[in-house]
């Protein structure tokens, strides 16, 4: 039902325009606008009865589940991606929605290739292993070390002496994603500098069924590139307790991955024209690539489906909202944002039309409420908008809207807005190989 939250924002610009802004002042009285939210009353009721018990009830599960079992894993640069793209851009039509089009982009191009890793000593045992984006490959042969683990970037730095030609494994503890994932982020990067011949991270996860999450790392141009997987958290653990007995690990390490040119992509648009100011613009979000190794139904399928669902409600109903809605399913989020970003280049002149940025990639989880950044004066249209929610009993404004593809427009004064769930497992299962699509809001 987070579909919901992302529709009864729309209704903000219709009233708010560029009171949103910093700075700005309000082109009416707050009671005014508490006034006319109100009368949405029943627009809001119409909305949620015919999502959650009308016609479109489970439809963008329905819809998702057929993508997904269809195009299947949507990595950068794959002929998958191109084929879901092609997909989306049919569907969006067929729809009836409006200035369907594609705007293209060039995206980054890696595949793993084939990988293990095994432990030799002191025994054998097969090491559950993905590799993370951009990796080089190791040599055909592999690399065989000696293991350190370290449970910090602070550690590593002060045994610094002991990791040269050595596999580091980062047991780090997880605290959250934003916080712990610098490691997976980081990580060769930093044990390259103290000599390291390859790292191996423990997955970014609160909870593991030895299942290794896979995700985007970055090297730095004047330090050696080493290879770098992600491991699961059973086998990070099981090595720092063979490590803090004094135990020698040696582990053999092949990967095989590849990266490739730049590849063409597109980013993929659609509209519901506004009524009265059709060049201001309400920008919902999701993104259609994902990893290689699941089906990308959590990550980011369910996001892209449910920001698709706010355009169809509104148009099954006969909506016309007074400013543009656009629907940007992004391409290569998974590598930085990197279609957002050539987004955010190519209409950035245009900013001041832009009224609000929304983005859907947390998963489609029970709704808790919604992140926001922007003026208090806006935080508290806001706050009103999201009464129209009481009837599913989703009304908190919380603070701050993460979001990779729309922290550009955000950095720049745009407000933004992302929703906020309570999830059913928190990254047990997205960017995994063992990836289930979850039906309704658990």
């Amino acid at each position: 039902m987070k579909y919901l939250l992302i529709f009864f924002l729309n209704l903000l610009p219709q009233y708010a325009g560029k009171s949103l802004r910093r700075g700005d002042s309000y082109p009416r009285t707050f009671e005014d606008i508490k006034n006319e939210i109100a009368g949405y009353t029943d627009t809001a009721k119409a909305i949620i009865d015919l999502a959650v018990h009308g016609k479109a009830q489970n439809r963008s599960y329905e819809r998702l589940a057929v993508f997904a079992d269809t195009i299947g894993p949507r990595l950068s640069g794959s002929k998958n991606l191109d084929a879901a793209i092609k997909y989306m851009f049919s569907a969006l039509q067929e729809d009836g929605l409006e200035n369907v089009h594609l705007e293209p982009v060039k995206v980054p191009h890696w595949e793993r290739g084939e990988e293990f890793a095994m432990m030799l000593e002191p025994r054998k045992h097969s090491i559950a292993i993905l590799g993370l984006g951009s990796s080089i490959a190791t040599p055909p042969e592999g690399v065989m070390a000696e293991v350190i683990v370290v449970s910090s970037f602070d550690e590593l730095h002060k045994r610094a002496h002991e990791a040269k030609g050595k596999i580091v494994v980062y047991n780090e503890p997880f605290i959250t994603y934003g916080k712990t994932v610098q490691y997976r982020s980081q990580g060769a990067v930093e044990a390259a500098k103290v000599g390291a011949v390859a790292s191996l991270i423990r997955s970014i996860a609160s909870f593991s069924i030895q299942s290794p999450h896979t995700g985007w790392q970055d090297y730095q141009p004047d330090v050696p590139r080493i290879p770098t997987a992600c491991i699961s958290v059973e086998d990070a653990e099981m090595m720092s307790r063979m490590s803090l007995r004094g135990t020698k690990i040696v582990v053999h390490l092949k990967m095989g991955a590849k990266t490739y040119p730049d590849s063409p992509s597109f980013n993929t648009v659609a509209e519901i024209v506004g009524s009265k100011y059709p060049e201001q613009i309400v920008l919902v979000s999701g993104h259609l690539d994902s990893w290689d190794v699941g089906q990308g139904a959590m990550d980011d399928g369910g996001g892209a489906f449910i920001s698709w669902e706010a355009l169809s409600l509104i148009k099954d109903l006969g909506l016309r909202p007074k400013r543009t809605l656009r629907l940007v399913l992004w391409t290569a989020e998974e590598q930085g944002g990197i279609g957002a970003e050539q987004y955010y280049q190519l209409h950035k002149e245009n900013i001041s039309n832009f009224d609000i940025v929304m983005e859907s990639d947390e998963g489609t989880f029970k709704p808790s409420g919604l992140g926001f950044t922007g003026n208090a004066k806006a935080r508290d249209i806001v706050k009103e908008v999201m009464t129209l929610l009481q009837p599913i009993n989703v009304t908190d404004v919380y603070d701050n809207a993460d979001g990779t593809d729309i922290d550009y427009w955000m950095r720049n004064g745009v407000p933004g807005e992302r929703a906020l769930q309570v999830p059913a497992c928190a990254m047990t299962s997205v960017n995994t190989s063992g990836f289930i699509i979850l039906k309704g809001t658990r």
